[in-house]
């Protein structure tokens, strides 16, 4: 929530519809059910089965990510292997 503010605060504070470099402290956790106001692609890798960071990528993405992970079981898929990598868009 507070970096949803902080950003809605810059978009206001420069008055257009772009997002600026800014840093700061969160206690933001995505998590399925977050809406993402700002990104529209995601680069990410396999992670590990009950992972927060599969959370955050399941949160963006949906259900399809099960589908890709069941396929990635079955087809012996080895995580945090060296390379691996998707992009969601």
């Amino acid at each position: 929530m507070l970096l949803e503010l902080e950003l809605q605060g810059l978009l206001n504070q420069h008055g257009n519809d772009r997002i600026y470099p800014f840093s700061g402290y969160t206690g933001l956790f995505i998590k399925p059910g977050f809406k993402f106001n700002v990104i529209d692609g995601l680069i990410t890798n396999f992670h590990l089965p009950n992972s927060t960071h599969l959370l955050l990528v399941y949160a963006f993405c949906g259900e399809i990510l099960e589908k890709a992970y069941n396929l990635a079981i079955e087809k012996k898929y080895r995580f945090y292997s060296y390379g691996d990598c998707m992009l969601i868009i």
